[in-house]
């Protein structure tokens, strides 16, 4: 990537989206810059009595419309800039499936795999004590992330409640049933994802069986693969931090979901039902129909773009593919499925739990499943028309599609025209 910082990068998104449309410039002023970003750091006790201190940050990047809102990622590589530039996606994101929500972000620079778990919950703790008087359930509303899950969110949320005095479900989504989660969390990412594919299916020229290659096996990966494969389509690749795995004929999904529950990577099931190992870096390469890319940022890059050959790439993850990428797929024709609307069914049902936290009233899973599918494939229509009506690519029409909204709610603030005349 080219010289600037990562919300440089992000901006590049915005700045491509402006251009079609006409917009008082003291929004894309407004949009340039978080609105605050707090930095701590976290002190806490070691299980060998040592005390060891971890940077964290919080960044509230737009609160126009609706209280910030973003996952907390425990990360080695995190720094205040990621964050920033994921808490711009997020803005978008959440004005992309029209959530009462501005964009938020979190991270701790560690990485939780060298924690007990007693050291892991005294951090996720912390992180709360750390932050307590910038979150809220009418301010910012984390959720999971990257290496966070559902019981860390629990202790959050079970810490926030014991500083405020008062039981505070709402502060933050993704946390366990027992604990007022959602049904449905689990697979929202996928699934939002599942639900835009299908319903765009014949404007993207999908029919029939449909050959998949997912680059990151994690969660989000997971469900997607029993997602497409229950509907009758080939997952012929997958990866992991370890490397991959193929098979042209199909992948045996029972033992590929076996493997990552025991706790070993899917390259451990290379030579078994026609599995063939593939280096993990050669998985944007394989034959497919959908690519999904559903590991971390920047991983279709310019020097990999070049050999992706699938038809479609749904993206997961947040960021996958960098912005010079974007314009060597665009060339070849490959129609990208952006993160901020294909990723975008976790916020979503992060949303219903927080309403459903503050009405003190669950709903079942096939209601929940029905209100994302509505909201996936009405946003994803109009992103699609916008495209086509601006003969633009679908994440530029997805970024219009949202600074439109974003606009409209700063502007009825008041711009330099109002103010002037």
């Amino acid at each position: 990537m080219s010289e600037g910082s990562l919300l440089d990068h992000a901006l590049v998104r915005l700045d491509e989206a402006a251009k079609h449309l006409t917009v008082d410039a003291d929004v894309i002023e407004k949009l340039k810059f978080a609105r605050e970003t707090t930095k701590a750091r976290l002190m806490i006790r070691m299980d060998d009595g040592s005390r060891k201190s971890f940077l964290a940050w919080r960044c509230r990047y737009d609160d126009t419309r609706g209280p910030t809102k973003g996952g907390i990622r425990f990360h080695p590589e995190s720094t205040a800039d990621e964050v920033e530039m994921l808490a711009f996606w997020m803005t978008f994101k959440c004005a992309v499936m029209n959530l009462p929500y501005g964009g938020g972000k979190g991270a701790v620079q560690v990485d939780p795999r060298k924690l007990s778990k007693a050291e892991l919950e005294r951090l996720s703790r912390a992180y709360i004590q750390a932050f307590a008087s910038i979150i809220g359930p009418d301010r910012d509303i984390p959720a999971p992330d990257v290496y966070t899950n559902s019981m860390i969110m629990g202790w959050m949320a079970d810490e926030y409640s014991q500083i405020v005095g008062q039981a505070s479900p709402a502060v933050i989504t993704g946390k366990p049933l027992a604990l007022g989660g959602s049904l449905g969390r689990g697979d929202a990412t996928a699934r939002g994802g599942f639900y835009l594919v299908r319903h765009l299916a014949d404007e993207l020229g999908l029919k029939g069986n449909l050959r998949v290659a997912i680059q990151g096996f994690g969660n989000a990966g997971q469900h997607i693969a029993r997602l497409l494969a229950s509907d009758g389509h080939t997952i012929v690749a997958v990866s992991d931090s370890e490397g991959a795995v193929q098979s042209a004929k199909g992948l045996d999904l029972g033992r590929l979901l076996a493997a990552k529950d025991s706790g070993r990577s899917v390259t451990s099931t290379a030579g078994e039902g026609g599995h063939e190992l593939l280096d993990g870096n050669a998985l944007v390469g394989v034959e497919c129909d959908i690519l999904v890319p559903s590991a971390l940022e920047n991983m279709i890059r310019i020097d990999n773009a070049h050999s992706v050959k699938a038809r479609i790439v749904l993206e997961l993850a947040n960021g996958p593919v960098t912005s010079e990428a974007d314009e060597v797929l665009e060339k070849k024709g490959i129609v990208v499925l952006p993160d901020i609307l294909a990723n975008a069914g976790g916020v979503t049902v992060s949303y219903f739990e927080w309403v459903q936290n503050r009405q003190g009233y669950y709903w079942p899973i096939e209601e929940i499943h029905e209100r994302l599918r509505i909201i996936m494939e009405r946003e994803g229509r109009a992103i699609w028309d916008v495209a086509k009506a601006k003969d633009v690519s679908v994440r530029t029409a997805a970024y219009v599609h949202a600074l439109a909204r974003l606009a409209e709610a700063i502007e009825a603030h008041g711009t330099q025209n109002y103010f002037a005349s």
